[in-house]
């Protein structure tokens, strides 16, 4: 402000000097000295001077003055953007004249970014307040940066011009990068196209980017590096793809593998090699054969233009196994291989990756039992086989392991003639009867009915379990069939013909009911015998039922030798004494009626004349003899 203080009073000193020359007299005395002024009496002085010193000047002069003032100083608004020069440097701030009234002071901390900063230097500047509280000029460097920072960044974005920041801080999902002096914002995921986890190794670097979101209103922008290498990859895409074609071989980079497959990097181009490519041999999962980074060649199976989706093959670079199969695999072989795949209907050996052989479940066992393939093999574990049929042509083989050993069945009637016994192990049960093996391959059935002579079981599963031992006897052979009839109760005589006499038709036992339903009861009888009592024969003297648990006396009404029946009756016993009990009474009346008939004819005999008292005894003894007979 000194300065432009001076400049205005040489001014007017000039002014004072032209126009006084032609004068007699001065009209003004001014502060400033004036060149040749006569020198004035003291006596003389013009006392009418304002006491302030100020001189009166002509409209005319004055308006030449004002104009010449005004032009020393510049017109300025807040928040514009001005060049101003630097007129001083301290140790803390920065004083900076843009040509108004007054010189600006801007902290040295906004200028960091200039060490060699000197007087006389120009810098862009903003005006943040022409006249804050204390009447000071309030400028900033470091806006008008961000404000012109902010300029070229929207620019940036609509041109979609690459530019160059550096990485300045770590911040929570991201880095923050330097641009044009204005801080943007650069998202995790758009740093590579690879995922990034350690964020601490790109701070302080300098990197190329991509403006590729911008907010107006807060004047926030986010960028990418990740759009670069992208636009890269994408005219490295276009390149490939329009030199590919099928059976082509590639060299790439496993990038990713997952369950169902491989992604491979072609340099720039993706594409999936998928699990069923791999290898000419089951894999479950891809990491068993692949690993991240690792470089192998891959043939073109097939791509696709418009999507840009590449088909992969690893396995179609070697021969198929089947048309380099081996000489030693060959019908009547015997093979070693891995359990691959098991189905209800078998399972699926791998002999070598790629060549697979079907043992079915009826070629497991000589046995003629049933077998469940998903109880019997187990993934992984190896078994010998032989080869039973091979096609090359249709790539189909068929094993069987129960051909390594000679068939049972073969000797069946010198090992297991019939007649003879046996200790066998139970192996399955169903409702109709058990099977058991009596060797490896050689088995039969006991039939329900064969169980025993005296029970009657609704189940099998009441008599034995799974996995215990019983003892039978071979009742028949069905060698073309490889079928055992076997027996149990077999192993000892049939009780029903001793019990034949004891269980008589008439003959009293006592029984428990052990169950009941709506047609009757099972009742549990000596000897372990279990007889049959119809609802109607539960029935008590006293007019109820003998229920569930109820030990009584039953009566045989029936006993069928051939079909192993007995049934009982409750009712039939007070029933029949009943009728016992009234036959008693009946023929104690006749006994007493055939000794009156006997005593009348006694006393007959005695009387020759009867009188007239007599006859009436007579009649009454008729009359008391008429009585009896009519009751009995």
């Amino acid at each position: 402000m000194v300065m432009f203080q001076n400049l205005f009073v040489k001014q007017l000193n000039a002014d004072a000097q032209e126009s006084a020359a032609p004068q007699a007299e001065p009209t003004a005395t001014t502060n400033a000295p004036v060149a040749a002024a006569p020198a004035t009496a003291h006596d003389d002085f013009d006392w009418s001077i304002d006491k302030r010193n100020v001189s009166h000047y002509a409209p005319a002069e004055k308006v030449k003055y004002d104009k010449v003032y005004d032009d020393t100083f510049i017109t300025i608004g807040d928040g514009e953007i001005v060049t101003g020069g630097v007129v001083a440097l301290t140790k803390t701030d920065v004083v900076i004249n843009i040509g108004f009234k007054s010189d600006g002071l801007i902290s040295l901390n906004e200028f960091r970014d200039l060490p060699t900063l000197n007087i006389g230097d120009e810098v862009e500047v903003m005006v943040v307040e022409k006249e804050d509280r204390q009447g000071h000029l309030h400028l900033s460097r470091k806006q008008a940066r961000i404000h012109r920072a902010w300029e070229r960044i929207v620019e940036v974005h609509k041109t979609g011009e690459v530019v160059t920041g550096t990485v300045t801080s770590k911040t929570k999902g991201g880095l923050i990068v330097d641009v044009f002096g204005m801080e943007t914002f650069l998202p995790g995921s758009q740093i590579d196209v690879k995922p990034v986890t350690d964020y601490d190794q790109f701070v302080n670097k300098t990197m190329e980017f991509k403006v590729v979101k911008i907010n107006e209103a807060i004047k926030n922008a986010v960028v990418s590096h990740k759009a670069l290498i992208e636009s890269d990859i994408e005219a490295q895409r276009a390149e490939i793809i329009s030199k590919l074609e099928k059976g082509q071989v590639l060299e790439g980079t496993v990038k990713n593998i997952t369950d169902f497959g491989a992604f491979m990097d072609l340099g720039g181009l993706d594409g999936l090699l998928y699990i069923t490519d791999i290898s000419w041999g089951r894999i479950s999962h891809p990491s068993e054969v692949l690993k991240l980074d690792q470089k192998l060649q891959v043939v073109v199976l097939d791509f696709d233009d418009d999507k840009r989706r590449i088909s992969l093959g690893l396995k179609q670079l070697t021969p198929h196994p089947w048309d380099v199969l081996p000489e030693w695999i060959h019908e009547g072989a015997t093979v070693k291989g891995k359990v691959v795949n098991i189905e209800d209907y078998g399972a699926f050996l791998e002999i070598q990756p790629g060549v697979e052989g079907l043992v079915h479940v009826s070629e497991i066992t000589w046995a003629n039992t049933p077998i469940n393939a998903k109880e019997f093999f187990k993934l992984g574990n190896e078994h010998e086989a032989k080869v039973v049929t091979l096609d090359k042509d249709a790539r189909k083989m068929s094993l069987s392991i129960k051909q390594l050993s000679e068939d049972p069945w073969s000797t069946i009637e010198t090992k297991f003639p019939e007649g003879s016994k046996h200790k066998g192990l139970v192996k399955n049960i169903t409702p109709y009867g058990v099977f058991v093996e009596l060797e490896a391959g050689i088995g039969g059935m006991i039939h329900i009915s064969d169980l025993s002579w005296l029970k009657r079981f609704n189940h099998p599963s009441e008599y034995t379990k799974v996995g215990e031992q019983i003892d039978v006897v071979i009742l028949s052979i069905d060698k073309e069939n490889r079928k055992l009839q076997l027996g149990h109760k077999q192993l000892e005589e049939d009780p029903w013909n001793a019990l034949e006499d004891t269980f008589a038709v008439g003959t009293i036992h006592e029984g428990t009911v052990t169950r009941k339903d709506d047609k009757g009861a099972i009742v549990q009888l000596p000897y372990g015998l279990e007889g049959f009592a119809p609802n109607r024969h539960l029935g008590k003297e006293d007019g109820k039922s003998i229920g569930a648990d109820e030990t009584a006396q039953f009566m045989v009404i029936e006993f069928d030798r051939n079909e192993k029946r007995i049934v009982v009756s409750h009712a039939r016993i007070w029933e029949q004494q009943a009728i016992e009990e009234k036959e008693a009474a009946k023929k104690e009346a006749r006994a007493e009626a055939d000794k009156t008939k006997k005593a009348v004819k006694t006393i007959q005999g005695k009387v020759e004349k009867a009188t007239l008292g007599d006859l009436g005894a007579l009649a009454e003894i008729k009359e008391k003899l008429k009585k009896e007979e009519g009751n009995g």
